[in-house]
């Protein structure tokens, strides 16, 4: 593959693991390793009742004009648990670098599926501080600095808002510990998660990336519809 085209891929953050939003609160103010301690649980207890799911996801990258895309491309997305992830692209407008793009970026989320423990937010990828508290989508959370414990390009530097009840991730944004090439730098990404029908999903996402000889690009991703078991879930608009 072009070595620009796989560079672009990363504006898109190899896939976390996907979980079930479990009701485990503890009062504000918890200590660091009860917060740490309650997010362990609930990903284990969260792995044990996962389901098949299904997800149509837009996609837009954009260059140097801000408001014009260059390419738009819609993706129905499957997901078997634990670690099986298929695609098929529905819709393709614009260059062909965007279905470049989100071909390689749907096939690294596959790849990180079967090794999800290596870029999960655990304490064995990461040192977490404590940095406060805030109210997102109408939630409390607590505010997580990440610190990655290696220089990998699949782990984020930056920080995560954690339900203070379900402890799932809300959102998380930062750079990537390492960059992913010498043809991509100054990487920035933020990505939000929504609990649909008791599934937490990544629902939206924006990156931005400066790469060499195309310039500035970003990528913009949402997703417009979700079902499980057959039935449709509503897709909330998160807030910025």
């Amino acid at each position: 593959m072009n070595p620009i085209v796989r560079s672009l891929c990363y504006l898109l953050p190899l896939a976390l693991s996907t979980s079930l939003a479990a009701d485990m609160k503890q009062p504000l103010g918890a200590t660091l390793d009860n917060i740490l301690a309650r997010m362990e649980q609930a990903r284990n207890v969260n792995r044990s009742r996962l389901q098949p799911y299904q997800v149509v996801r837009a996609y837009r990258l954009y260059g140097k004009e801000p408001h014009q895309s260059k390419a738009e491309v819609i993706a129905d997305i499957s997901y078997i648990p634990p670690d099986v992830q298929q695609y098929k692209l529905r819709k393709i407008d614009g260059q062909n670098l965007g279905e470049m793009v989100v071909r390689k970026i749907l096939e690294n989320e596959s790849s990180v599926l079967l090794h999800q423990s290596a870029s999960e937010l655990s304490r064995a990828n990461y040192a977490f501080q404590l940095a406060g508290e805030d109210v997102r989508n109408g939630h409390r959370c607590y505010i997580l600095d990440l610190q990655p414990r290696r220089k990998d390009p699949n782990l984020i530097q930056g920080r995560i808002w954690v339900n203070a009840s379900r402890y799932s991730v809300e959102r998380m944004e930062g750079r990537p510990a390492k960059p992913p090439s010498w043809w991509v730098r100054d990487i920035y990404l933020s990505v939000d998660f929504q609990d649909m029908n008791g599934m937490w999903l990544q629902t939206a996402l924006y990156s931005t990336a400066n790469v060499r000889l195309l310039g500035q690009h970003t990528l913009v991703s949402r997703i417009l519809e979700c079902k499980m078991g057959g039935i449709e879930a509503a897709v909330v608009p998160m807030s910025k």
